[in-house]
């Protein structure tokens, strides 16, 4: 027998209710799998010490940022999906921040699917979506925001987010978006090098966002700047320290003073002088007779600010990083350009920038015949998903021309990421740009990435190339 289900703003990630009674939830595939001593997995009570400790001492700890410094952990990954594909891993102290009571980790490509297409079961609202857990004084503010949202609230919110994101205005941005990546390769194509994760990687992604939220130019490094900040915060280039030297959760009001009260400025503007914009779009739109409020926009605000700069910031560089180092594949699609299409989609697949997405179940249940109960976090890997040898052929080859592509990198169900045809048009745009004008394009020392556990980025990528007109 199944209790009620957790709701935002009982018990919380901390929770840590007993798994007696879970159920099975229809349409997930399990198989038995057996623990060490023999037993199976699927009558066992987990978690427990022997179990992370079995997972931990096999695995690479997807828990640690620094693990990511070193890139994907994939053959941790391909070993998790082969031989325990819901394994439960410890949450220990790291470069300052404090431990937390471990999580369950999900890397097959079904398994991320059904969590992400599950709210009611596995909530984004409860615990929010980053691994660690926020600081409580933290969480009423942080379940407002629109990633952290679950149906009905979540709805209604997309409903709004809808109106600015037409397939119109998408298709709009075309010509804009053209003439900022032709100007981008332009500044740098006489240089003949250069850091392409800086000069190309950042720049793109922040004009778009710029023209696509009307932030005057001169406004424009600002949101570089609270993106590394909340982005960046497990890297010590970006992390900010209080004055005893301890790390600054930037997931709370305080942190992003600065920010949210440049989009009321921001907001009072656009209320004053609407111009051809989503931030306009927003602040008129309505759903059942009621306009987005105050918290609500600085929300929305946050969201463009982050998730519509940093992915595709992250996503340009593994891109062409990716084309680099597979120059069979960078050849047969400059002399096939018909494949860029699915090479585009290759990329994503190959190299996604979101790591993670954490959910909280809101009661007992049972995935992969791993018993989870209420409460304890539930983390989708999309890097391992995107390599399941049950989904794709020859996983860990790169293939520009692969058919069919079901990637997960724009995640699924409610929380399918609404800027997938933006991220798109602009990794085709710049591509085409860039591929055809310098094409011997290469690496000119070792590439330096971002510590983090959430997001996977390239920091510096040193290149160079025959400087061309």
């Amino acid at each position: 027998m199944i209790g009620r289900p957790l709701r935002a703003g009982e018990g919380g990630p901390d929770v840590q209710q007993s798994a007696s009674g879970a159920t099975t939830d229809a349409g997930v595939p399990t198989a038995a799998t057996t623990d060490a001593d023999g037993s199976d997995a699927r009558t066992a009570d987990l978690p427990d010490a022997r179990d992370a400790d079995r997972s931990d001492a096999r695995t690479a700890d997807l828990f640690d940022p620094r693990t990511y410094v070193r890139g994907v952990p994939h053959a941790t990954f391909a070993r998790l999906r082969a031989e325990d594909p819901v394994s439960w891993h410890a949450e220990p102290e790291v470069l300052g921040w404090p431990a937390g009571p471990g999580f369950w980790a999900v890397t097959r490509h079904a398994d991320v699917a059904h969590v992400s297409r599950t709210p009611e079961i596995f909530s984004a609202q409860l615990g929010a979506t980053q691994l660690r857990d926020p600081d409580p004084e933290d969480l009423p503010f942080i379940r407002q925001m629109m990633l952290n949202l679950d149906p009905p609230e979540h709805t209604r919110m997309r409903r709004i987010l809808n109106k600015g994101f037409t397939p119109r205005t998408v298709a709009t941005l075309s010509d804009g978006i053209r003439e900022r990546a032709r100007a981008v390769v332009d500044r740098i194509a006489g240089w003949g090098e250069c850091d392409f994760a800086e000069d190309v990687g950042a720049e793109l992604p922040l004009l778009t966002l710029a023209e696509l939220m009307g932030v005057p130019r001169q406004d424009r490094k600002l949101l570089v700047t609270w993106t590394n900040r909340i982005i960046g915060y497990q890297d010590d280039e970006y992390a900010a320290a209080d004055p005893d030297a301890k790390p600054v959760n930037p997931r709370s009001r305080a942190a992003l003073a600065d920010m949210f009260d440049y989009a009321h400025d921001l907001a009072e503007r656009k209320r004053a002088e609407p111009a051809d914009d989503v931030i306009t779009v927003l602040l008129h739109a309505e759903v059942g007779g009621e306009r987005v409020t105050v918290e609500e926009f600085e929300n929305l605000f946050f969201l463009f600010t982050v998730a519509g700069n940093d992915t595709m910031h992250s996503a340009i560089p593994g891109g062409v990083h990716t084309l680099i180092e597979h120059p069979d594949q960078r050849a047969k699609l400059l002399a096939d350009p018909a494949l860029l299409p699915t090479a585009i989609e290759e990329i994503l697949r190959y190299v996604p920038p979101v790591i993670h997405f954490r959910r909280t179940a809101t009661r007992d249940t049972e995935l992969r015949g791993r018993r989870i109960a209420a409460g304890q976090k539930v983390v989708v890997f999309y890097p391992s998903a995107n390599r399941d040898a049950d989904v794709f052929t020859d996983p860990d080859t790169f293939d520009v021309a692969r058919r069919p592509n079901d990637h997960l990198t724009f995640g699924g169900g409610p929380h399918f990421c609404l800027g997938a045809n933006l991220a798109r048009l602009q990794l085709r745009v710049l591509l085409e740009e860039l591929l055809w004008r310098l094409p011997d394009m290469e690496l000119a020392g070792s590439v330096e990435r971002l510590q983090s556990n959430f997001i996977s980025a390239l920091k510096h990528m040193p290149v160079r190339f025959t400087p061309a007109a």
